[in-house]
């Protein structure tokens, strides 16, 4: 069997340097040990996509040297499979509809943040259980969460055991925009694309659980692996964002930043470069030196001394 991975940015801005790290430990993973690699761009997010941004996006990627074997495929060209799973889960009983608030529908339809607070949505609200047709299509539906241990072996995080039930409840499958979540896109487009292995931030790492009850509920296999890494943070200690200043990997090219100059912070981010800090670095020799054992466990903290040595200051 291939091994598969996929490459999932969402064009609602500019990629940052703590994508661009995600992004190329996967690529690089995947090249060391014969993975495919499948390019997919999660545009299901609405009102928060830019014009322009795949096409960005895309450009950015070649720019640092990964390259991708399958696609790009964008997912908001064909929403059937989606509409499929739906009817799967409402004949099986185990989505129902549900009204939702305007913040809701814009929190489904974007992968979860940090530090974002999510509601449990409470169990004395689920209406009965029953069988129902996938009909209306402009309506939310939630996904109902027994209250189960999910475990699974991640293989940076290490054993994982979550209760969704408890965390956050019936989450929501679709939303009333006539898309599906995040969660479900997720789990559709990685089963019909062939991923077996999914590499992300650890921001996302609740989500596994979801998405694992979601395989489960449709009945899919195999399930993916996970490797779920440490999030890029500012001094503050809070995932890489505009409050620590414009770290965009457009601003650093126009600036005059080689890509192996990012590449080479990057590097050093993981271990690649343990006693020299932060050098120039291609991708060929971030490939051949990138081992996941040595990239640290704990968040990596972007710096203004990283940001200087980026604009040759």
């Amino acid at each position: 069997m291939i091994q598969t991975t996929r490459l999932a940015p969402s064009p609602t801005g500019a990629l940052h340097l703590g994508n661009a790290r995600t992004f190329l430990v996967n690529w690089a993973l995947a090249r060391q040990r014969g993975w495919r690699i499948v390019l997919r761009i999660e545009d299901l997010d609405g009102p928060r996509i830019k014009p322009g941004a795949i096409e960005s996006t895309i450009d950015t990627l070649r720019w640092l040297g990964i390259d991708w074997d399958v696609g790009p495929i964008v997912q908001s060209r064909d929403l059937e499979p989606y509409r499929a799973a739906m009817r799967v889960l409402a004949g099986r009983a185990l989505a129902y509809p549900s009204e939702l608030t305007r913040g809701e529908i814009d929190a489904a339809a974007s992968a979860p943040q940090e530090g974002v607070h999510e509601t449990v949505y409470p169990v004395s609200l689920r209406p009965a259980l029953v069988e129902r047709a996938f009909d209306r299509e402009g309506t939310s539906w939630r996904f109902v969460v027994r209250d189960e241990p999910v475990e699974f072996e991640d293989r940076f995080a290490g054993p994982q055991r979550q209760r969704p039930a408890r965390t956050i409840g019936d989450f929501v499958v679709w939303t009333k925009r006539g898309q599906p979540s995040y969660q479900l896109a997720v789990v559709v487009d990685d089963h019909r694309q062939g991923v077996t292995q999914v590499v992300r931030g650890d921001d996302l790492l609740d989500s596994a659980g979801r998405q694992l009850l979601l395989y489960r509920a449709l009945g899919l296999s195999p399930e993916p692996a996970y490797t779920h890494l440490p999030l890029v943070r500012g001094p503050d200690g809070k995932r890489l964002a505009k409050r620590h200043g414009d770290t965009r990997l457009e601003r650093y090219r126009i600036g005059g930043a080689p890509a192996d100059r990012v590449i080479g912070l990057l590097a050093s981010w993981c271990g690649v470069h343990p006693r020299s800090g932060p050098r120039p670095t291609t991708p060929a020799e971030f490939l051949a030196r990138l081992d996941l054992s040595t990239i640290p466990h704990e968040s990596i903290v972007f710096t203004p001394e990283d940001d200087a040595w980026l604009t040759g200051r």
